[in-house]
């Protein structure tokens, strides 16, 4: 134990010293949480066994001192190893929703959670949504929390990881939502029955050779195969541009995030009117094109470059 850390009687004493150490040890955060407080909290809350509904009050609650060393031996593991939190709790929460976790999927973070609470409008009639894919499934939270948003709809989520397949099923079992979301795997559209989808959305790899090189060590333990997508980033999103047409139903539309790597794309595909969508908490990098814009593309040969 560090000299001195037999003064932290409290969880709030824990939390602003595991603030301290995460940003003395310069981590990085973007995996859930933001700053070193968040992070901080979270993997305080985990090692007691403690939830995030947690009255404010019981922050200053006194610990015993084997309590303690617990917080203190995860506050070490995540500036030795460098583990995004989300991973060390094995818990992620996206679009107000838990989810399970591990190294074989992304941390959910994607800003479509907005869009997702705000059932795509004023893009799409919720009544009216009736089937949606998810693209790059991962854990499959953005197709669990599209089954929340539209009640009446059948979900797919579809990846190519059977490692991270196994992930979105128990989160699938997690939420009861069996019923309503099919866990197919699928090279994208390759191994998918053809039928139509008011909606398709995509988180896809789209992190360039050069930039996933650069990436702070806590994306390296995230899937390799999540991120780089090619040279530019764009061979997935250049995939699904060019093979989505088919399966959006008249009236659909098709959200696919490339967050920095918009202005590659736009450079590879001049000719597509892409639709840069705003977010009120914060992203960017996410387009939204419609069936018949997709169609017009396909026609034109400006999918296919």
């Amino acid at each position: 134990m560090i000299q001195g850390d037999e003064n932290l009687t409290t969880l709030r004493d824990l939390v602003r010293r595991g603030a301290s150490m995460f940003n003395e040890a310069e981590l990085f955060f973007g995996h859930g949480t933001d700053n070193a407080l968040d992070e901080a909290l979270q993997l305080v809350l985990h090692a007691l066994h403690l939830d995030h509904s947690l009255p404010q009050s019981y922050l200053d609650a006194h610990l015993t001192s084997d309590e303690r060393m617990q917080v203190l031996e995860l506050f070490q593991q995540r500036i030795r190893e460098r583990v995004p939190a989300a991973y060390l709790t094995g818990k992620a929460w996206f679009a107000g929703l838990e989810f399970d976790v591990s190294s074989d999927v992304l941390v959910p973070r994607s800003p479509i959670a907005e869009l997702i609470e705000e059932q795509f409008s004023p893009w799409l009639e919720a009544s009216g949504v009736n089937a949606v894919l998810d693209l790059c499934s991962g854990s499959g939270c953005i197709a669990i929390a599209c089954a929340y948003a539209f009640p009446q709809a059948q979900v797919d989520a579809v990846d190519i990881s059977e490692a991270a397949l196994k992930i979105a099923r128990a989160n699938v079992d997690k939420h009861h939502l069996h019923e309503r979301v099919t866990v197919i795997t699928s090279d994208l559209f390759e191994q998918l029955p053809l039928r139509q989808y008011d909606l398709i959305v995509s988180n896809p790899p789209y992190v360039s050779s050069d930039e996933y090189r650069g990436l702070p060590p806590e994306y390296q333990h995230e899937p390799e195969i999540g991120l780089q997508a090619g040279d530019d980033g764009m061979d997935v999103v250049a995939r699904i541009l060019h093979e989505a047409a088919p399966f959006l139903a008249p009236g659909g539309i098709i959200i696919v995030e490339v967050g920095a790597s918009a202005d590659l794309l736009m450079a590879r595909f001049p000719h597509i009117p892409f639709l840069w969508l705003e977010f009120d908490k914060g992203g960017d990098g996410v387009f939204l094109l419609t069936t018949e814009q997709l169609l017009d593309c396909r026609v034109g040969g400006a999918c296919s470059q």
